[in-house]
């Protein structure tokens, strides 16, 4: 609990000097404003609005690709002796719906040779109010399933099976996104029976000359701790854009047994 406290005091103080530089406006995508932060030259009509450069913002926490276009994200990342590498692509159905697909390898050198291909993650995302509203609430469903599993690596994140179903939520200002993630999953296969719970708090800034930042934190609560640990994560990264491609490095901390991660992504959208 002291850990969630230090960590909501972190975000309040950072949150309100990020606001003492950069004033935010109550604006979003609708209102098609267009805003000095992300200007470097031309003319007025050559700036970019905020409808375009949420458009292709794929980092932002909110993020949903739009009708009839392809997000790709191949990604590496490294925790506990296990690097991981994987593909993510997903396509919009329409301006609501959205469905992906996503696969990872891993290369175990701890010994215990968990090396193989996870779950084929299948699943979606259907946007259930796009901040129509009073307060400019985004709120999205998340839902899935992971199949075809390798019965050599024996992670949860490996299983045979498991689904998941959660909701996300949060709203856009010129310079910042707050964003909210509550998640559930299942995993059930030959040897396992367990569910746990995700709860991630998200702030993701953007600025000048097409830099991004985010940070998050990740708690996550296992109804059988002797196959999964509750484990506390602490999530930062930093996001440059070119045009529709994204390079994102990221470093991740987790409290309970002092893991660390790093990883990078390059995101193309098409």
């Amino acid at each position: 609990m002291k850990k969630v406290l230090l960590f909501l005091v972190v975000m309040c103080f950072g949150f309100d000097a990020y606001c003492a530089g950069v004033v935010l406006s109550d604006t979003t995508v609708e209102d098609n404003a267009i805003t000095e932060e992300y200007v470097s030259s031309g003319s007025e009509q050559n700036q970019p609005t905020f409808e375009s450069i949420i458009a292709k913002d794929t980092s932002d926490p909110l993020f949903l690709t739009a009708d009839n276009h392809f997000l790709s994200d191949t990604f590496v990342n490294y925790v506990d002796e296990k690097l991981r590498a994987g593909q993510y692509l997903d396509y919009g159905i329409n301006d609501n719906l959205v469905v992906h697909a996503n696969i990872l390898y891993q290369w175990d050198f701890s010994g215990h040779h968990e090396n193989g291909f996870s779950a084929t993650e299948l699943g979606g995302v259907y946007r259930m109010n796009h901040g129509d509203g009073d307060y400019r609430i985004i709120y999205d469903a998340l839902f899935g399933l992971k199949v075809w599993g390798s019965s050599h690596v024996r992670t949860p994140e490996y299983a045979d099976s498991s689904y998941y179903a959660g909701l996300r939520f949060g709203r856009r200002f010129v310079g910042v996104t707050l964003a909210g993630t509550v998640k559930s999953t299942w995993v059930f296969d030959n040897d396992r029976g367990l569910s746990y719970l995700n709860f991630i708090p998200e702030a993701y800034f953007r600025f000048k000359n097409d830099w991004r930042a985010g940070l998050g934190f990740d708690f996550r609560k296992s109804t059988n701790t002797h196959l999964l640990n509750n484990q506390e994560w602490l999530n930062l990264k930093l996001v440059k854009q070119y045009g529709n491609t994204q390079y994102v490095g990221h470093f991740d901390y987790e409290f309970e047994e002092n893991e660390i991660q790093g990883g990078f992504d390059i995101k193309i959208l098409f």
